[in-house]
């Protein structure tokens, strides 16, 4: 008996010494392999469970709702310049999944009519689960701007954080954009 009549504690291993103790490890795989197939996997391929999730999985969302965006009336009649800039802008990558960072930098001369930020924030924010290239991303937001305001003219430019030693930089363009920014 212990301590207030207390028994100590049991171990299932009682009784056992340290040398009838032997570590078994399970059977595993060859390394490089999956049990569907024998063939070595290609530098890059995913392995095991994450390449049955990339095979099941899908990255086709539909495409951003251009009715998201809204516009007001120009203030000015005179020619001026508008910048937006989306620092934090994410899609997908549709042949791995993978998110895509980038900065989406908008500037146009109003013709009749401005885009609301808060309806321009919630359209970039709807790319966010699109699985869809880069170029794609770029001359989709071109085309749904200038059909929602018709500028005088457009320019939007992508620029994504490298992946692999990569990095990108897309340019789509309506109408006559200025020299001064016609290669920013």
């Amino acid at each position: 008996m212990g301590l207030g009549g207390l028994e100590p504690p049991t171990s299932p291993l009682s009784g056992v010494r340290s040398n009838q103790l032997s570590y078994k490890p399970e059977k595993t795989r060859p390394r490089g392999r999956t049990r569907e197939d024998s063939r070595p996997l290609r530098a890059g391929e995913p392995r095991g469970i994450i390449r049955e999730l990339c095979q099941k999985r899908t990255y086709h969302a539909p495409m951003p709702d251009p009715s998201l965006l809204e516009c007001f009336p120009s203030p000015s009649n005179e020619s001026f310049l508008i910048e937006h800039v989306n620092e934090e802008f994410t899609s997908v990558c549709p042949k791995t999944g993978h998110p895509d960072f980038g900065q989406i930098t908008v500037r146009f001369e109003p013709a009749a009519s401005c885009v609301e930020l808060k309806s321009l924030k919630l359209y970039f924010q709807s790319f966010r689960n699109e699985g869809i290239f880069y170029e794609a991303v770029t001359n989709q937001i071109r085309d749904d701007l200038v059909a929602a305001m018709s500028p005088t003219w457009l320019q939007v430019v992508s620029d994504w954080k490298g992946r692999g030693g990569i990095r990108s930089r897309i340019v789509a363009t309506h109408g006559e954009v200025p020299s001064c920014w016609a290669r920013v």
